[in-house]
């Protein structure tokens, strides 16, 4: 889980749209993510941008696996609502929806999260997955509620 405390923001320091901000991003992706292949490749206020490999997330014909695409869609929008919550806040999804246009049989997969709407608790993000030739494939509405952060406690 991404802790918002560990990370520097890009609205509020000279990490924006910087390596070291997607790095911390991607260690922190979680284990989903890492087994599906997905890798974040931008992140910032106003977007966030990650590609998937089609092998290895396929269904049994062959194509890309409906909820693989739900998986890399629902990561680039949680983690984008991570950063728009800020620090000391924290983000949980209440809402996936996914269209799927056309199927995907091999390259990779690159999505794309923008806001739709950013309100004080609730955030929704539109993001967009298309495929090598730049073909939209899936298109996902996640729905956010913001959170204050909770302490962690030690067992006792």
């Amino acid at each position: 889980m991404i802790n918002t405390n560990d990370l520097q923001y890009p609205w509020s320091g000279p990490m924006a749209g910087e390596p070291e901000l997607v790095a911390a991003l991607n260690a922190g992706r979680g284990e989903l993510a890492e087994r599906l292949g997905i890798v974040l490749t931008g992140a910032d206020q106003d977007r966030v941008t990650g590609t998937m490999p089609v092998q290895g997330n396929r269904q049994p014909f062959g194509l890309l696996h409906g909820g693989a695409s739900a998986a890399l869609a629902e990561t680039l929008g949680s983690i984008h609502a991570v950063l728009v919550a800020g620090p000391g806040a924290t983000a949980v999804g209440i809402e996936l929806s996914c269209s799927h246009h056309r199927s995907a049989k091999d390259g990779t997969v690159t999505g794309v999260s923008t806001a739709l709407q950013v309100g004080r608790t609730l955030v929704s993000f539109d993001i967009v997955l298309r495929d090598d030739v730049g073909r939209r494939i899936c298109t996902a509405r996640l729905s956010c509620l913001l959170r204050p952060q909770r302490e962690t406690r030690s067992p006792s």
